[in-house]
Parts: structure tokens; sequence; C-alpha cells
């Protein structure tokens, strides 16, 4: 038995393909700094990757830099065992001058392979 079976056809969904074709998502999977950290695709939204490039513009910051350090910091988060949810690791990291929550979401794409997705923490 499908959802659809269950619920009928669904009136709207917007899929992971739309969102980074509309810029709501910025699809790093490409990157090879991003592949060499994570065996899943790896988007991150539109908010995030603003302060990540703001950091590089404003504050001279290295963007390879900022990509390693908030892989290395999820990772750790995830390693640790302490993340309050099974597919979240949520984490604190200094871009530019501030201290900002994130959270590394693992879930399922629009074929349902896992993914990620980078957001802060108060995005979903």
């Amino acid at each position: 038995m499908t959802n659809e079976d269950l619920f009928g056809k669904p009136v709207y969904s917007y899929t992971r393909k739309q969102a980074i074709a509309d810029g709501v998502l910025i699809d790093l999977s490409g990157d090879k700094l991003i592949h060499a950290h994570w065996k899943y695709p790896l988007a991150t939204t539109s908010t995030v990757w603003e302060t990540v490039q703001s950091a590089v513009r404003d504050h001279d910051n290295d963007l390879n830099g900022i990509l390693h350090d908030l892989s290395v910091l999820a990772k750790l988060r995830i390693r640790s065992g302490k993340t309050a949810d099974s597919d979240t690791a949520r984490f604190t990291a200094i871009i530019g001058k501030r201290t900002r929550a994130l959270k590394l979401h693992l879930g399922l794409g629009d074929n349902h392979e896992p993914v990620l997705t980078l957001m802060f923490d108060d995005e979903d």
C-alpha cells in the first residue's frame, strides 16, 4: 500500500530539484571539498549560502575554509552521538564574525535517495 492509496494524490509537492532551480537551495554536491567530506548529495539553504558569501566578501574568509569547518563541525556533532534527533545534527559555528546555530538534516531526495541539507537552526 502506498501513501497515495491511503491519502489520494498530493495536492502540491515542491521537489528538491525545483528548490535548487529556484535558488531556495544551493547544490554543493559538485564541490570537490564537499564531495570529499560527504557521501550523500549536500545542499544548503540560500540564507546560509548568502551568509557564507558575505563572510568571504566582507570578512576576507576563505570559502573552502568555511565549507571545511562547517563539515567538520557537523561530523563532530554526529560522531558525538549527542543529537536530539536521529536525522538532524545541530551545532554552532562562527561565520564571518557571528556565532550561528546550524543544523544538518539527513532526509530523502526526490527519488527517495538519502540527501543532506545544511540550514540555520530556525529553518526547515
